[in-house]
């Protein structure tokens, strides 16, 4: 069995975080890390590799789509137990939609030939949430998202998503898409065995050359050919003091 499972290197959300010339999140004005939220699709992945009786058979595969930093978010993954990593790089991709990246990510999927793929609910810069059913819809492949719990049994893999008034319970026949909320289990920390072992798991390069994308598909990536810009930016103001009231009389504790 494959599993895939989706990590997107994003901007340290402690960091002083901005946009570049062309509109763009600035990736080089701050540290960069697996989105938090990929971590629980990750761990996830990993268990459910655990748990199936298959004598080490399932293999867990990190795919990422970014620019030469984005390797730091396949290392991760890598080091809390992925088996192997795939990192798209391209020039021409950079400043692509959530449109263009799902047919990038659809044709590495489909190169891959996994049986589920394995997705966090959102991204922690662009917080769309769109790409798994994407995805979904242009793989042909059902798709259960959102997911407090996953679990798999044979060729059917399981969520249960919780809403506030309820909960569901949703079964999906494999291959499928699925994601996981930051409710389905707290993600593993990388031990120094698996740092070790990271260095030794093979991670291959692609270009957009190498994924089966047609010339209709491949004419929409870039930020020319995105379906939404960024037009202007205004920086956050700075915090001001707060008003402060002097109790002159001593009165104030009474009111």
């Amino acid at each position: 069995m494959k599993i895939v499972t989706l990590v997107k290197y994003v901007p340290d959300a402690t960091g002083d975080r901005g946009f570049a010339d062309d509109g763009t999140v600035d990736r080089e004005a701050t540290d960069g890390l697996l989105s938090e939220l990929d971590e629980y699709a990750v761990e996830q992945a990993l268990q459910l590799a655990d748990s199936q009786d298959s004598g080490g058979d399932v293999e867990v595969v990190a795919l990422t789509l970014g620019p030469d930093d984005a390797a730091d978010a396949i290392k991760r993954a890598l080091q809390m137990g992925a088996t192997s990593g795939v990192h798209i790089n391209d020039e021409s991709v950079h400043g692509s939609d959530a449109l263009a990246t799902s047919a990038i990510l659809a044709a590495a999927i489909r190169k891959l030939e996994p049986d589920l793929v394995v997705a966090g609910m959102a991204s922690t810069d662009g917080t769309m949430g769109v790409v798994p059913a994407m995805l979904s819809e242009r793989l042909g492949w059902p798709a259960a998202t959102l997911g407090a719990t996953l679990s798999l049994a044979g060729t059917t893999a399981t969520i249960r998503r919780d809403g506030d008034t309820a909960s569901q319970t949703i079964e999906v026949a494999l291959p499928a898409i699925v994601s996981v909320t930051d409710q389905s289990g707290e993600p593993r920390y990388p031990s120094m065995k698996g740092i070790l072992a990271a260095k030794k798991k093979p991670v291959d390069d692609w270009e957009i050359d190498d994924l089966d994308l047609d010339a209709e598909v491949n004419g929409q990536v870039g930020l020319a050919n995105a379906w939404s810009t960024v037009k202007d930016t205004t920086p956050r103001p700075p915090k001001e003091a707060g008003r402060q009231v002097t109790d002159e009389d001593g009165s104030a504790p009474q009111r």
